[in-house]
């Protein structure tokens, strides 16, 4: 652990930990210029579409029941 630890400061002191930082941040930078979600995000907003083609679909099975009643009146 000890060795793994001296090893992780100096390359954070040392321009390559800049250059690791720096990429981060432009990495960040660029991904969020491209709207890119989360995958949480994603999955959420995937749930809340299928419950909505979920309700969709219920809501045009009732309304062609209606017009099937209509229909026969």
């Amino acid at each position: 652990n000890e060795i793994s630890n001296k090893i992780k400061e100096v390359v954070n002191n040392s321009p390559l930990g800049d250059a690791e930082k720096n990429l981060h941040a432009l990495l960040k930078s660029a991904f969020t210029k491209m709207e890119l979600v989360t995958r949480e995000e994603f999955d959420v907003q995937a749930e809340v579409l299928r419950n909505t083609r979920e309700k969709l679909s219920q809501l045009e099975a009732k309304l062609a029941e209606l017009e099937s009643l209509q229909k026969h009146q």
